[in-house]
C-alpha cells in the first residue's frame, strides 16, 4: 500500500505579509466613522482615495500614492455630496476618474487633476440621479468602457452608460428589479457577462444584466450571506457570512447550482464582517476581517478540496476598511504578488501590507506573474450593450514591456468567442455586410504588413538584444561570477524568445481563422 503525503506543492505556500515601515505609511488621515460595511478605500498606481469625515455632507481624500508620511490637516477634499459617502471606486481604465455614491441618493463621477490638489473639488464631471433612496454600492464593468453599476436601498440595481455628453443623467440604460431587499454585495465574472449579488433576504443570485434575468438563485439556512465573489473562470462563487450560532463562516458554491454549497467552514466567533478578495492570476483568495487585524489567504483549485489554506497574516491593529492595488502597480523586483492598504482609524493611519513570495533570485519571476488585466477596455459601452462579450486585454508585468493586449491590435474578435461575435456581427440573412467584409480585409492586410515589417528587421536586433544587452558582442567571461551572470542573462533571453514564438503562433492562428471565415462568407 503506497503512502500519499498530506501536503501539496504550491508556489505560494510560503507567501508572507510584510507591513510597510512608518515612513511609507499615510499618517494623520481622518478616516470616516461610518459603520456601513464597505471598503471605504480605493487605490490605483497613481492615487489612494479614502472616505473621510466632513461636516455638512460627505467627502473623500485623494492622495498621490507617493506622498507618504503625515498628511496636512488642511489637505483639500473632494466634497459635493449632501450626505455621507458610502462607496468609492476608481475607473479601471482611467487613473484620473473616480466614482462615489452617497446617502443623498446620487452617484457622482469626478475628474482628478494630474497635479497635486490645491483646493477642494466640489463640481463633479457627471451626476447620476435615478435612485429613490441612498446608494450603497457601485461597481465599474471589468471589460467595457464607461459602464457603471449602482445599487441602492430602493432594492434596484441600475446600469449607467457614461459615454454620453450630458452632465446630469436621470435615466439609466437598464434597471434590474429582481431583489426583494437591500443588495449587500456585487461581483462580476471575468468578461462581465454575468454578475452575482448577495442580498439581505439571505439569497445569492446570478444575473444576466443585459437580459435582466436571474439565471440562478439559492440560499442555505445555515449560512447567512453578507458578501459574494465570482472566482474568475473557475465557474464557482465564494461567499462570506455567519452561521446559525453567529460564527463567521465562508462557503463555496457551484455557479450553475446554488441549491447546496460545495463547501462550508466556520472560521471564528468574531462579530466583524469578512471581505473576500480574489486574485485570478495566482488563484489566491484573501479573506480580510473587519474589526480585527487578520488576513487569511487560500489557494483555489478546480478539484476537491477546492479551498487550500496557506497562511494567516496577523496584526494587533484592527482594520475598518481595506484598499487593493491593481497588479500593474506592484513591485515585481521584490516578488510582491498583492498589496493591501489597511485603514486603521484608531491611529488615523493607512498602512500598506505587501504579500511577498520569498525568492532568492533578483531576476523577473515569470512563473508568479502571468499575463494580467491591462488598463485598457476590451469593449466600448455600446458594444457591450449590444450583446458582445470579450475577456480583459492582457499585459505582462515584466519591467520594460509595453502595455499591449494579448491579442494583436489589428484583430478584433476573440477566438474563444468567435461563434457569438460573428453571429452578432452578421445581418438578418446570416451574412456579413459589405462594410464588415471590407473592414476584415483591411485588418488582415494590416496584419500581413505588420508581420512583414517584423521579418525585415535585422537578425541582430531580433535575436541578440535583451533589455539593451547584446549577447554576442560582449567579451567572454573571465571569472566564475561573470560566467553565472552571462548564464542568467541568456536564460532570460531564451524566455523572451519563447514568449515571442508563442505570440506569433497565436497571431498566425487568428489570421488563419479570419481567412477561413472570409472564405465561407464569400462562398455563401
Amino acid at each position: 500500500m503506497s503512502w500519499n503525503p498530506q501536503y501539496r506543492s504550491s508556489k505560494f505556500r510560503h507567501v508572507y505579509g510584510k507591513p510597510a515601515s512608518k515612513d511609507k505609511c499615510y499618517d494623520c488621515v481622518p478616516i470616516t466613522r461610518n459603520v456601513h460595511d464597505n471598503h471605504f478605500c480605493a487605490v490605483n498606481p497613481s492615487f489612494i482615495a479614502v472616505v473621510t469625515e466632513c461636516a455638512g455632507g460627505g467627502a473623500f481624500l485623494v492622495i498621490p500614492i507617493k506622498q507618504t508620511g503625515k498628511l496636512d490637516p488642511h489637505y483639500p477634499k473632494v466634497c459635493g455630496h449632501k450626505g455621507n459617502i458610502l462607496d468609492i471606486k476608481w475607473n479601471p481604465f482611467n487613473d484620473f476618474v473616480i466614482a462615489s455614491c452617497s446617502e443623498d441618493a446620487t452617484v457622482k463621477i469626478w475628474d482628478i487633476p494630474n497635479q497635486l490638489l490645491k483646493r477642494n473639488i466640489t463640481t463633479p464631471k457627471k451626476e447620476l440621479l435615478g435612485h429613490a433612496r441612498r446608494v450603497g454600492l457601485i461597481e465599474w464593468h471589468p471589460t467595457a468602457d464607461n459602464i457603471l453599476f449602482s445599487s441602492g436601498y430602493d432594492y434596484k440595481v441600475m446600469i449607467w452608460n457614461l459615454d454620453v455628453k450630458d452632465a446630469v443623467l436621470s435615466k439609466p440604460v437598464k434597471i434590474l428589479d429582481a431583489h426583494k431587499d437591500v443588495v449587500l454585495s456585487m461581483s462580476f465574472n471575468t468578461d462581465g457577462s454575468l454578475f452575482a449579488t448577495a442580498c439581505r433576504d439571505r439569497k445569492i443570485r446570478v444575473i444576466d444584466p443585459r437580459a435582466e434575468t436571474v439565471l440562478q438563485e439559492g440560499s442555505c439556512k445555515s449560512h447567512r450571506v453578507n458578501k459574494v465573489l465570482f472566482l474568475g473562470n473557475m465557474k464557482k462563487l465564494f461567499s462570506t457570512g455567519t452561521s446559525w450560532w453567529n460564527n463567521r463562516q465562508i462557503a463555496l458554491w457551484d455557479q450553475n447550482d446554488l441549491s447546496v454549497p460545495l463547501l462550508e467552514e466556520d472560521l471564528d466567533g468574531s462579530s466583524g464582517l469578512l471581505f473576500p478578495i480574489y486574485d485570478s492570476d495566482t488563484h489566491m483568495l484573501y479573506v480580510v476581517g473587519k474589526g480585527d487585524g487578520n488576513i487569511r489567504y487560500y489557494e483555489i483549485s478546480s478539484e476537491k478540496p477546492y479551498l487550500n489554506y496557506l497562511m494567516e497574516y496577523r496584526s494587533h491593529l484592527p482594520q475598518k476598511g481595506i484598499g487593493m492595488m491593481p497588479k500593474r502597480g506592484l513591485d515585481v523586483a521584490a516578488c510582491e504578488i498583492f498589496r493591501f492598504y489597511k485603514l486603521i482609524p484608531t491611529k488615523s493611519l493607512i498602512e500598506p501590507i505587501s504579500m511577498i513570495v520569498p525568492r532568492r533570485s533578483e531576476s523577473y519571476q515569470e512563473d508568479i506573474y502571468p499575463l494580467t488585466a491591462a488598463a485598457r477596455p476590451a469593449l466600448t459601452a455600446q458594444e457591450w450593450l449590444n450583446g458582445i462579450n470579450k475577456g480583459p486585454l492582457l499585459v505582462s508585468l515584466r519591467p520594460g514591456s509595453e502595455a499591449v493586449s494579448s491579442l494583436p491590435q489589428f484583430l478584433e474578435p476573440n477566438p474563444l468567442m468567435k461563434a457569438t461575435d460573428l453571429s452578432q456581427q452578421r445581418g438578418g440573412g446570416g451574412r456579413m455586410s459589405l462594410e464588415d467584409k471590407q473592414k476584415k480585409q483591411e485588418e488582415i492586410e494590416g496584419g500581413r504588413k505588420w508581420l512583414k515589417v517584423e521579418e525585415k528587421l535585422p537578425k541582430n536586433e531580433q535575436m541578440c538584444l535583451s533589455n539593451g544587452f547584446d549577447v554576442f558582442e560582449c567579451p567572454p567571461p573571465k571569472t566564475e561570477n561573470e560566467l553565472l551572470q552571462m548564464y542568467y542573462r541568456q536564460q532570460e533571453e531564451i524566455r523572451r524568445l519563447r514568449e515571442l514564438v508563442i505570440q506569433r503562433d497565436v497571431q498566425i492562428k487568428q489570421l488563419e481563422l479570419e481567412l477561413r471565415n472570409l472564405c465561407t462568407d464569400t462562398g455563401n
